[in-house]
Formats: C-alpha cells, structure tokens, sequence
C-alpha cells in the first residue's frame, strides 16, 4: 500500500485483509432514477467482501440539508464511522459494484473529514472476485470503535463560493457529468433541472478516467486527460457530488492531492434561477 497513490490492488486486499487495522467498507449506491437497478443496500446483501460494513452516502449525510447525501458535520460523520468499527488508526478500504460509483465519494468524506489511512479498491467487486476473492451475504456486525472527525474546509465548496470561484476565474472547475449533460444538448437525469454547466468549467466526464476493464487509468493513462490541470487549484462538480469524487481520486493518482468538491454541484446549482448556466450553443 502506497501512500502516494490513493488505490489499492485486490490481490493487495486479499493479502492483508485478516489485518487489524484494515476496515473494509462497501460505499455502493445506485442512483434512484435508474429504476431497472436494485439499491446499495441491496447489492450489498446480495454479496460483498467478507467483513466489509455497508458505507450509505444518504445515511453518513448532513439530515439538515435540502439535498441529498451532502456532507455530514463532523460530529454526525464521527458517530456514524464510530459505529462501523472504523478507528483513527484504521487503514479504510472502500469499494463498491458500480464503478467506483460511491466508493470515491466515500473516499473523498473521510479526506475531508481528516482521515488520510483512506484508499479505493481498484476495480470494486469485480477485481476481487478476479483474484479468486470470496462473497459474504451476511452483513457484518462491527464492534464499535471511537473515531474522531476534524473538518477540512479547504476540500469543500457550497454556492457561495463556487459563485465566487467564477466570477473571480480563479480555479479550475471540472464537470464529471457526460459532454451533452455539460453541452446542454441531452436533458438531466433529474427532470426539474436544465442541463448545461457553470460559465468557465471543463468537461471531463468521470467515465474517461476508467479502463475498459473497469480499473482507474494508471497516472501515465491520465496524463492526457488531466496533465493540463494537475498543477493548478482545482474544484470538481457533477450532478449530486457522488461522481465528481472520481476526478478528485484520479487527480491524486496524478499528484494533485488538493482537489476541492462543490458539494451541491449541479443539482444545487441548477435549482437556483439566478446561477449563470452556460451551453455549448
């Protein structure tokens, strides 16, 4: 396990899994407009890594907030990674079975909440299962642990700020929705909100950064894409806050480790009539 680079292999995992100080968490979570497709929950019930707690975005979240899974306070995410049997000297491992699609959102919380000993399993699921790891459908019941929370404010971004950010075009904003939801030439999955993006921001669809084979591209494979920004002050947006996490992560595999998150993103931002939007016409 690199400290220098936030993924870890699953034949890594299956090494060290029986460690002490590794907690494993299953961070899936499918969209609720994708209705073909069971629940977080309940892909984690049908199998997951043996040991791994079940990591929900929509219950670790802010209860005060308008929106959905926003980042909790620090107290509220401290309690609930308390009772996962998470401690300040775990090594957290997360994953998921849809693509990194919580498990970098998940990533990102506990950076932003102060824990560093945090990695994604590259690949999710399906790379344990290709190294011949094995499925568990009972859940786990972990024995608390006491973890304590410390806001990092510079990883995060609300309206306010993100309406700064531009009108001062002084970061780098970057979209990880697909280039038409970006374009403003195919409707949000959200049918009350338009599609577009925020005047000045980049496009860089979170689906780009993956293989084929669903593992994160490695650093030289990013070069390309993100090269242009590693250097530079970066925030990251997407449609609820869960997929832009997945440039955040790509972005510290690159070596840019300071990568803030509009929490909101667009589904914030697009609600409010008096956000500029901007379109490809």
């Amino acid at each position: 396990m690199s400290g220098r680079d936030p993924l870890i292999s699953a034949g890594w995992l299956k090494e060290h899994l029986a460690s002490p100080d590794v907690s494993v968490l299953d961070a899936t979570w499918v969209p609720p407009f994708l209705k073909d497709r069971p629940n977080g929950k309940a892909c984690y019930q049908s199998g997951h890594i043996p040991g791994a707690s079940y990591f929900d975005i929509d219950d670790i979240s802010d209860a005060e907030s308008g929106l959905k899974h926003m980042l909790p306070p620090a107290n509220v995410f401290a309690a609930k990674i308390s009772a996962l049997g998470v401690s300040n000297a775990s090594r957290v491992v997360v994953y998921d079975s849809n693509s990194f699609f919580a498990s970098a959102r998940a990533w990102w919380m506990f950076r932003a909440m102060g824990h560093e000993q945090v990695y994604v399993l590259d690949g999710g699921l399906a790379a344990w299962q290709a190294v011949g790891g094995t499925l568990e459908t009972e859940p786990n019941i972990p024995k608390p642990q006491s973890f304590t929370a410390t806001l990092r404010p510079e990883l995060v971004r609300d309206q306010t700020a993100m309406r700064d950010h531009i009108g001062q075009a002084d970061v780098k904003i970057l979209d990880a929705r697909a280039q038409g939801r970006f374009d403003g030439t195919s409707p949000e999955p959200r049918p009350d909100l338009p599609s577009g993006h925020m005047p000045g921001s980049y496009c860089v669809p979170a689906t780009a950064l993956l293989s084929d084979t669903g593992t994160m591209l490695s650093k030289a494979e990013l070069e390309p894409i993100l090269g242009p920004f590693v250097e530079s002050q970066i925030v990251t947006s997407c449609g609820s806050g869960v997929s832009a996490p997945v440039i955040s992560l790509a972005l510290a595999r690159a070596g840019n480790w300071d990568a803030a998150l509009y929490d909101g993103s667009w589904s914030e931002w697009a609600a409010d009539a008096n956000n500029p939007i901007a379109t490809a016409s």
